[in-house]
């Protein structure tokens, strides 16, 4: 940062000498003394404005919202992709359920899933394609049971983070095709993430459960765009 200090010099003005007023001077000295004026001289010191004192502005903190370039993997291929988010080290974050409302009338549906480990916690990514914004109800429970059928689904770890993306459509209504990689989606240079599974479609809600390594891990969900996406990040408290 330049400080600007600026010095404003003011020209010293010389006064004009006085010419001899009296026609007759009485006395040499006297005459000396009355006929001549005061001696030019310059003014007062020439006026100079102090610098100003310049303060630095403050750096800018940190950011939530601060883009990075984490890497992520992409299906099994490994793949790395920038996901928009900070990889922040800790978050606030706990096992609470984490609610979000959809946008009126949102229709998407899952085309993409990666999981990727970053310092301090491992992060999921579902992409979504369609209209509107996603909402979410994500929340650990006891076991992985399928909406509809009712039947219990075997997914690694100790712990099941439930998500359910609402505003969700099936690929005939919104136009989109689904995702159509790996299926559970496994990862294993990942701390707490197990594996992922997408189960479908049901009633507006798209189903699908994260296994984790702790089944109390405190964990944080929100929302990205361009292109819209769903993000959960469980933290690793080992």
């Amino acid at each position: 940062m330049e400080i600007a200090a600026r010095t404003a010099t003011r020209t010293p003005r010389r006064r004009q000498r006085r010419p001899a007023v009296s026609a007759v001077c009485v006395g040499v000295l006297l005459a000396l003394t009355a006929c001549s004026g005061a001696n030019g001289g310059y003014d007062a010191t020439p006026d100079e404005s102090p610098s100003p004192t310049a303060t630095p502005a403050p750096s800018p903190s940190p950011s939530g919202d601060a883009t990075d370039s984490p890497a992520g993997a992409t299906g099994s291929t490994g793949s790395t992709e920038e996901d928009g988010s900070t990889a922040a080290p800790a978050f606030p974050a706990n096992t609470d359920p984490d609610v979000a409302e959809p946008s009126a009338g949102a229709a998407l549906t899952v085309t993409d899933l990666r999981v990727g480990r970053h310092d301090g916690f491992d992060r999921v990514v579902y992409e979504l394609g369609g209209t509107g914004t996603p909402g979410w109800r994500v929340e650990y429970v006891p076991e992985a049971i399928d909406d509809g059928s009712g039947n219990v689904f075997e997914i690694a770890g100790d712990g099941t983070l439930q998500v359910m993306i609402s505003g969700s459509g099936y690929p005939t209504d919104t136009g989109v095709p689904e995702y159509s990689g790996p299926n559970p989606l496994r990862v294993a240079e990942t701390d707490e993430v197990e594996e992922v599974a997408l189960r479908g479609v049901f009633e507006g809600y798209t189903q699908s459960f994260i296994g984790t390594d702790d089944s109390d891990n405190p964990f944080r969900v929100y929302a990205l765009t361009n292109p819209t996406r769903v993000v959960v990040e469980v933290r690793d408290d080992d």
